[in-house]
C-alpha cells in the first residue's frame, strides 16, 4: 500500500529501470496487466501497475466528488513523487485520466500509450453517443447498483458481453460499497449537465500511441483516430483487429510487441 493523496492505494511495483506506470478502467484493478509486467521487467522496465482509487485493493472514499479526474490525476503524480520518479512513460486503459495527466503535468510524462478511449476533445460521433448508453444509466445511484446485482448479476455479465475477468469483477464488487465507488467515476465525471464550450486543454506534448480494437462494443474508433489532432508529439495510431475492449487480455502478443517498439 502507498499513501497517497489522502488515501492508500495499493500498488505493483516491479522492475528498476525506465518507469511505466500502468492504469486500468472499470471494473478492472492492476491484474488485468499481468501479460504486460513480466515483459516490460525483462526488457528493462520498472513496471508500476496501481488498484485505482474504488477499484481493486484500493481505499473507496465516500462521496460521488472523491471520485473526479482531478483527484485521480493527483494520485498518479502522488505515485511518481511518492516513488521518486520525476517523469515516466503511461500506458493505460483508464486513458481519460492519463490523457489529463499529460495534459496537465507533460513534464511527468516521457511517452504515452492509450487504449481503447480518446482524447476528450475528440468529436463526439452518433455512434459513440448509442454505444455509451451504460454511462447514463450509472447516473442513476441505487437503482444501477440494484440492477446490475440483481439475479446473480445478470445485467453486469450481459454489459460485459463474456469479456474480461467477469468472475473477478464480481468478486472484488461485491464487497461492502465497491460497485456504488466504482459507478462513482462516471457520476463524479460524465453526469448529463447542459450543453456549454469545450474545455481549453493544452496540446499533449508527449508521443502518443493510440490502439482501438474492432470488437470494442463501448468506444468509437473513429474518434481514437481524431485524437492526433489534439497531439503536438509524435502520432500513431493502430488498430487490432478481432480483439475486444480488453485488448490487454485478448490481444496480449500484438499489444505487447507494439508497446516494447513504442516505449522501446
Amino acid at each position: 500500500m502507498l499513501q497517497v493523496n489522502g488515501i492508500s492505494l495499493q500498488l505493483e511495483d516491479h522492475g528498476s529501470g525506465r518507469p511505466v506506470l500502468l492504469l486500468h478502467g472499470w471494473p478492472d484493478s492492476s491484474y488485468l496487466w499481468r501479460n504486460q509486467i513480466p515483459l516490460l521487467v525483462a526488457n528493462g522496465f520498472r513496471a508500476i501497475a496501481p488498484d485505482l482509487r474504488g477499484l481493486g485493493r484500493s481505499d473507496r472514499p465516500e462521496g460521488v466528488a472523491a471520485y473526479s479526474l482531478q483527484n485521480a490525476v493527483g494520485d498518479l503524480v502522488g505515485i511518481l513523487d511518492a516513488s521518486g520518479i520525476e517523469a515516466a512513460d503511461i500506458h493505460d486503459w483508464g486513458a481519460t485520466v492519463a490523457w489529463f495527466t499529460a495534459t496537465a503535468h507533460p513534464h511527468r510524462v516521457h511517452k504515452l500509450v492509450v487504449l481503447s478511449v480518446p482524447h476528450p476533445l475528440a468529436p463526439h460521433t452518433l455512434r459513440q453517443r448509442e454505444m455509451a448508453w451504460y454511462q447514463l444509466f450509472f447516473q442513476f445511484e441505487g437503482i444501477a447498483e440494484a440492477w446490475l446485482q440483481h439475479n446473480n448479476w445478470a445485467l453486469f455479465r450481459e454489459v460485459l458481453r463474456g469479456d474480461g475477468d467477469i468472475e473477478r469483477y464480481i468478486s472484488d464488487l461485491s464487497r461492502p460499497g465497491a460497485l456504488a465507488a466504482s459507478l462513482h467515476w462516471y457520476r463524479a465525471n460524465l453526469a448529463p449537465r447542459l450543453p456549454e464550450s469545450s474545455p481549453k486543454l493544452p496540446l499533449v506534448e508527449a508521443p502518443t500511441l493510440g490502439i482501438w480494437s474492432t470488437n470494442d462494443h463501448y468506444l468509437d474508433g473513429e474518434r481514437m483516430k481524431m485524437s492526433g489532432r489534439f497531439v503536438k508529439g509524435p502520432w500513431r495510431y493502430e488498430q487490432i483487429d478481432g480483439a475486444s475492449h480488453w485488448i490487454p487480455l485478448d490481444a496480449a502478443d500484438q499489444l505487447n510487441h507494439l508497446l516494447i517498439e513504442w516505449l522501446g
